[in-house]
């Protein structure tokens, strides 16, 4: 049985429980990160804990825990489940209180972390591609909440995958309240066109993705190609040679249609499945050792 860490503690599946009056519950008051292990490697950990910090320090959230420390319950999340590729979830909340707004009456933030293994998508998505739509909702712009801080709200993006599901979609972009291509509901988003891969600038109302930070630096790099974040419309997609997505879950998969309209040669690009393998070589053989005695003093 798989054991999770709830507060200090190491308890069950069944005994992983909080309380109804937690305002992460009550709420959606708290924050998150969804972090890979490949191969008995945690890929990126400093990186999502620095982000899970900086979002708790966004919504007024202290977590109690030093960083190291709270690095260190991480890999021992991976360890005690003997896991060798694996989901790991950190959730931090706000913590027990009352039915009220008001964050002074949760005395403790309620820590949880969760390492399991995760299958998101099937061989066949990456082998054939993905289709998207585009979502009626706009992205939930800077002025309301920032869309940098991966929060236990995400009404917006469950509403959004929704409406892709209806629609016999894998996923759903969701554009700026200027009209502008933000990111999908769970990922972030690139195109190419003429030699040149672009992405939406984080000012553009996206989260400040961890994988998409990798393949910017893959593309710029590995593949010395031209990376230009700038804002752009869902047409230029349409008319992209190649469009492909990029998360923690689904890592690197090609989009083959927008919109009922076929992007490219209707099979995932060249460059698409280059940066997969890319990826997978990068994630498999960096990152944080959960079995290796280096880490005993981390």
């Amino acid at each position: 049985m798989s054991k999770i860490y709830l507060d200090g503690k190491w308890v069950g599946r069944d005994e992983a429980k909080v309380s109804v009056f937690d305002h992460g519950l009550l709420y959606g008051d708290g924050v998150f990160e969804g972090i890979r292990v490949y191969d008995g490697r945690i890929f990126k950990l400093q990186e999502h804990m620095e982000r899970l910090y900086a979002s708790a320090k966004n919504i007024l959230l202290s977590i109690p825990l030093p960083l190291e420390e709270f690095e260190r319950i991480v890999v021992e999340s991976v360890r005690v489940n003997n896991l060798k590729d694996a989901y790991i979830r950190v959730v931090v909340t706000r913590g027990y209180g009352d039915l009220g707004l008001d964050m002074r009456k949760c005395k403790k933030p309620t820590i949880v972390v969760i390492a399991d293994h995760i299958d998101l998508f099937p061989a066949q998505v990456y082998e054939q591609g993905m289709k998207l739509i585009t979502s009626s909702l706009r992205r939930t712009p800077h002025d309301v909440l920032s869309p940098s801080i991966k929060s236990l709200n995400y009404l917006n993006n469950i509403l959004a995958r929704a409406e892709a599901a209806r629609a016999n979609a894998h996923e759903a972009i969701l554009l700026n309240k200027e009209g502008y291509v933000a990111e999908c509901s769970g990922d972030n988003i690139f195109f190419l066109r003429k030699g040149t891969v672009y992405t939406p600038p984080l000012w553009a109302g996206i989260l400040h993705g961890i994988t998409r930070q990798t393949v910017i630096d893959l593309l710029k790099i590995t593949l010395k190609m031209p990376v230009k974040e700038d804002v752009f419309t869902v047409f230029d997609l349409y008319g992209a040679q190649e469009v492909f997505i990029t998360g923690t879950g689904a890592e690197i998969v090609g989009i083959v249609e927008i919109d009922g309209r076929k992007i490219g040669n209707g099979k995932p690009g060249r460059l698409t499945r280059d940066l997969e393998k890319l990826y997978r070589q990068v994630a498999s053989t960096t990152g944080v050792p959960v079995y290796e005695n280096a880490i005993a003093g981390r």
